[in-house]
């Protein structure tokens, strides 16, 4: 089984970046993580800080994986294209948010991938990754 791990802007800057909010943990860390976790699984990478590029991105991997793992990053809270994008999608995506979004500035309340997601993880750190991964594989199997 294939999937994708798709991340949004500023999400390589993981494990630099305000690291009392997203943790000490890079992004390469965490696909290392996922991937050693999960070895029965072929597990796709993908990071760009460029909003169309992210929409190719997921476009090209619904026509080669059985799922995908997006974190949109601040695109979840502005995009109106990446969530056309999942909605078209024949294949579950499941969210993910590192924080908590709620609680959170205002302006990071609102999701517009929500409705377009099978599901969103949120708050629970670096590990927001592995419960998505659970999730997808659930909704793939049943």
């Amino acid at each position: 089984m294939k999937i994708a791990v798709v991340n949004g802007p500023n999400l390589n800057m993981l494990g630099q970046r305000e690291p009392d909010i997203y943790g000490s943990t890079s992004l390469a860390d965490i696909i290392s993580e996922l991937k050693s976790q999960f070895t029965n699984l072929e597990i796709s990478e993908y990071q760009s800080n460029i909003e169309g590029e992210l929409i190719n991105a997921l476009q090209g991997y619904a026509q080669t994986c059985q799922g995908i793992v997006l974190n949109a990053g601040a695109y979840s809270h502005t995009s109106i294209a990446l969530a056309d994008c999942v909605k078209s999608l024949a294949i579950p995506v499941i969210g993910v948010h590192i924080s908590n979004i709620y609680t959170r500035e205002k302006e990071r309340h609102t999701d517009l991938l929500l409705a377009a997601c099978a599901g969103v993880v949120q708050g629970m750190g670096k590990h927001a990754y592995k419960v998505a991964v659970h999730s997808l594989l659930y909704l793939i199997q049943n």
